[in-house]
């Protein structure tokens, strides 16, 4: 069983800043392929960031230049650096862990993913 625990959520001011962040504990891998998630009301899940243990990080399009996702795997810890945030980027944001070292063939998909944390509200305004 693997617990994920978001913090840093709130309200923001557009052009900001916020970092958000996601602690692992449970029978967890520092290896595993991790992920940053969010859902706004009405919408469907949405990829924001991957990265795995080794250097591999991919984002959604619409973040791309503005959000920077981190790890450290020996704390087991997914950090998400957003900068500039707008306000379409309000929503509920979920760290989301594979429990595997490899990432998903579509990694910005939540549908491989097996382990998910509570969520954090972010609201930019």
């Amino acid at each position: 069983q693997v617990q994920l625990v978001e913090s840093g959520g709130g309200s923001v001011q557009a052009g900001g800043s916020l970092n958000l962040s996601c602690a692992a504990s449970g029978d967890t891998y520092r290896r595993d392929c991790m992920a940053w998630f969010r859902q706004a009301p009405g919408k469907e899940r949405e990829g924001v960031a991957v990265a795995d243990a080794y250097g591999y990080t991919e984002y959604g399009e619409s973040v791309v230049g503005r959000f920077t996702i981190s790890r450290d795997n020996d704390k087991m810890t997914l950090s998400l650096q957003m900068n500039a945030p707008r306000p379409e980027d309000t929503a509920m944001y979920y760290c989301a862990s594979m429990g595997a070292e490899f990432c998903p063939t579509r990694p910005t998909e939540p549908y491989d993913y097996g382990y998910w944390g509570q969520g954090t509200q972010v609201t930019v305004s």
